[in-house]
């Protein structure tokens, strides 16, 4: 029997040594293909260039997006909040007003009403008791804006006007015995201007929203003490709070001119909210933003047909009009017993009636009285 293996040259596949030998061609076949790729490739992939990077993941920015999304919710959640505690009266009179006009007028009234401020408070602020009943209007303003420049105009308190069923007696008293429909009644009686919205901030509320900004500037000209509102101040531009805002734009008894110098200073006043209010920082400061928003939602009183677009167009307004490119004046005066002027103050209103605010030119003067 011969010695050989059944597999003849082959033995080394049972365990025998590989032969040194080349493999015989006939065989050759039998063999995985030289290029076979690796278990868990096919033929035909591309080989790969070089060890795989792992993804980047974007996690920066996922979280930056997530960051701008909940602040730009916040933006609108907060103005949105405050609009619910926003007290809404009907301040439009049934009957006996003027005809649409173009453009829209804005009455800003700051009245003397304590509402909200406690004893202490009424103490510390030199505002005395409340009375009980409406109040009268410390501070009564047209806002005006339309195609021209914005106008913001100051009526006197003291201003001798017609009210209806009352007669003839100062306008700051129309508010006390009728409320805000009998004052734009009044209003419109005596200027034939259109009331279109109606806005109302108390004492306590001029305090919360210029403490809310930090301060505000104010410019006075003198040195100024006065018992009566309890300002004291010295001469040349500072910062005030909101205590000493109130008083200052409170005063009258300290000046010549009084009730004159008086709606200056409340326009000054006024022109200095809107400008700390416009500042980024007022949006960019989360305890900044809410607390100007509360402060000021707290303390409003508006017409219940002004929406919430009207009253942020009525901030833009007002902020044009205390800037360079808009007016802010005082209704024109005959002379300093706060008299209006029987021939300039009806071509102002006729001005603002057909909304060519871009003609008013020197009828608009600080003090009201014509330019010498």
């Amino acid at each position: 029997m011969s010695d050989q293996r059944p597999d003849g040259e082959y033995g080394w596949l049972y365990g025998e040594d590989k032969p040194t030998r080349p493999v015989p061609r006939e065989a050759a076949s039998d063999l995985p293909p030289p290029n076979l790729p690796p278990p868990g490739r096919r033929v035909g992939d591309e080989p790969p260039s070089g060890p795989r990077k792992p993804k980047k993941h974007h996690n920066g920015r996922r979280i930056f997006g997530i960051i701008v999304l909940a602040w730009v919710v916040f933006l609108v959640a907060v103005p949105w909040w405050a609009w619910g505690q926003i007290e809404k009266v009907d301040a439009s009179p049934a009957s006996g007003r003027p005809a649409e006009q173009p453009g829209t007028t804005y009455l800003l009234v700051g009245s003397d009403s304590r509402r909200g401020l406690t004893k202490a408070e009424q103490k510390e602020l030199a505002t005395g008791g409340d009375t009980g009943g409406r109040g009268r209007t410390d501070t009564i303003m047209l806002l005006h804006t339309g195609s021209g420049p914005s106008i913001l105009m100051s009526l006197p308190r003291d201003s001798l006007v017609d009210i209806p069923g009352y007669g003839r007696t100062k306008i700051n008293a129309a508010y006390a015995y009728g409320g805000p429909k009998l004052l734009v009644r009044t209003i419109e009686k005596n200027t034939g201007i259109r009331v279109d919205d109606y806005i109302e901030v108390g004492f306590g509320g001029l305090v919360k929203v210029v403490d809310s900004l930090g301060g505000i500037t104010i410019c006075p000209k003198e040195r100024i003490k006065d018992k009566d509102s309890g300002l004291d101040v010295q001469k040349g531009c500072q910062t005030a709070n909101g205590r000493v805002a109130l008083a200052y734009s409170r005063n009258r008894h300290s000046y010549a001119t009084q009730d004159i110098q008086r709606v200056q200073s409340q326009r000054e006043v006024l022109g200095s909210i809107a400008d700390k209010a416009k500042s980024p920082w007022t949006v960019l400061n989360p305890f900044r933003y809410v607390s100007v928003a509360k402060g000021a939602s707290g303390s409003l009183r508006i017409g219940d047909d002004v929406s919430p677009l009207a009253l942020f167009k009525f901030a833009l307004a007002l902020s044009a009009s205390m800037g360079g490119g808009g007016l802010n004046c005082t209704v024109p005066l005959k002379d300093f017993a706060v008299t209006w002027d029987p021939e300039r103050a009806p071509k102002m209103f006729d001005y603002i009636k057909r909304d060519r605010t871009d003609q008013i030119g020197s009828l608009c003067t600080k003090d009201g009285l014509p330019k010498s």
